[in-house]
C-alpha cells in the first residue's frame, strides 16, 4: 500500500510560479512510475507530467517549456515545478503512481486505468 500526499498548491498570478510535491509514504517510491494530472471544474482528468524510476520524463504539450518534474528517490517525493503559469493552468492537481514498468508516456495517456494509488490532490489557481 502507498499513501500519497501532495502540497504546495495555492494562488498566484498569471506569470509566476508555483512548486508542488508529492510525498509517498507506505513504500519507496523509487518502485514506481509517477505522474502529475489536472482536473478543471468541468472538464476530464489531464495528464501533466510523469517520471520514471530513471528519472526519464514526458510532458504533455500545453506544459511543455514551463513545467519541470523531478524525483528524489531517497526523499520519496516527486516534484513538480511550475513557470510561467497562465490562466489555463488553474485546476485540482493530483499526483498518481503505477507500476514502474510503465512509461511516464504510458502514464499520461492511460493514468486512469493504469495508476494504483492517487493523491487527494492540491488546489492551484492562476489569476490574470
Amino acid at each position: 500500500q502507498v499513501q500519497l500526499v501532495e502540497s504546495g498548491g495555492g494562488s498566484v498570478q498569471a506569470g509566476g510560479s508555483l512548486r508542488l510535491s508529492c510525498g509517498a509514504s507506505g513504500h519507496t517510491f523509487n518502485t514506481y512510475s509517477v505522474a502529475w494530472f489536472r482536473q478543471a471544474p468541468g472538464k476530464e482528468r489531464e495528464g501533466v507530467a510523469g517520471i520514471d524510476c530513471a528519472g526519464s520524463t514526458s510532458y504533455e504539450d500545453p506544459v511543455q517549456g514551463r513545467f519541470l518534474i523531478s524525483r528524489n528517490n531517497a526523499e520519496n517525493t516527486v516534484y513538480l515545478q511550475m513557470n510561467s503559469l497562465k490562466p489555463e493552468d488553474t485546476a485540482m492537481y493530483s499526483c498518481g503512481a503505477a507500476p514502474a514498468f510503465y512509461s511516464p508516456r504510458e502514464l499520461l495517456a492511460r493514468g486512469e486505468v493504469l495508476v494504483h494509488y492517487w493523491g487527494q490532490g492540491t488546489q492551484v489557481t492562476v489569476s490574470s
